[in-house]
C-alpha cells in the first residue's frame, strides 16, 4: 500500500468519526462517552465537550484491572472496563451519558462495553 492510499484510508476513517461525532453534538450537551477500540485493546473516556476535558477514563491496559482480566476474551475485557468506567463516571458525578462509538459498528466489544456501562448504573 502506497503512501496515497494510506492517507486515503486514513481520511475515510477520520470522516466516518466525525460524522458519527456530529450528530452527537446535535443532539445534547450530555458529556460523551467516547470508545477507542484496537486489535487487541479496547479503552472509553467520558468527555466534557463544553469545557474540553476527560472526566473519566478506563481501559483494558491499566495495571489496576490486569487480575480482573485475566484468562478473559476480549468480550468479556470490554464488559469489564465498561463497568470501571461507569463506576468512575458516576463518581465524578456524571450519571448521563452520550454514546460515542466513533468509526466502530455496535457489535461485539463495542456493545459489550455499552450493556456493562448501562449495568453499571450510566444512562445513555
Amino acid at each position: 500500500m502506497d503512501h496515497k492510499q494510506q492517507k486515503a484510508k486514513a481520511n475515510k476513517r477520520l470522516r466516518k468519526a466525525l460524522g458519527v461525532r456530529r450528530r452527537l453534538r446535535a443532539s445534547g450537551d450530555h458529556p460523551r462517552l467516547s470508545v477507542y477500540r484496537s486489535s487487541k485493546h479496547i479503552s472509553v473516556q467520558v468527555i466534557d465537550d463544553l469545557q474540553g476535558r476527560t472526566v473519566a477514563a478506563a481501559g483494558d491496559m491499566e495495571a489496576s484491572m490486569a487480575d480482573s482480566l485475566k484468562g478473559k476474551t476480549k468480550s468479556e475485557r470490554s464488559a469489564v472496563v465498561g463497568t470501571a468506567i461507569a463506576e468512575r463516571a458516576l463518581a465524578a458525578g456524571v450519571e448521563k451519558v452520550i454514546f460515542d462509538r466513533g468509526r466502530y459498528s455496535f457489535t461485539g466489544r463495542v456493545q459489550a462495553l455499552a450493556d456493562a456501562a448501562r449495568e453499571g448504573g450510566l444512562k445513555f
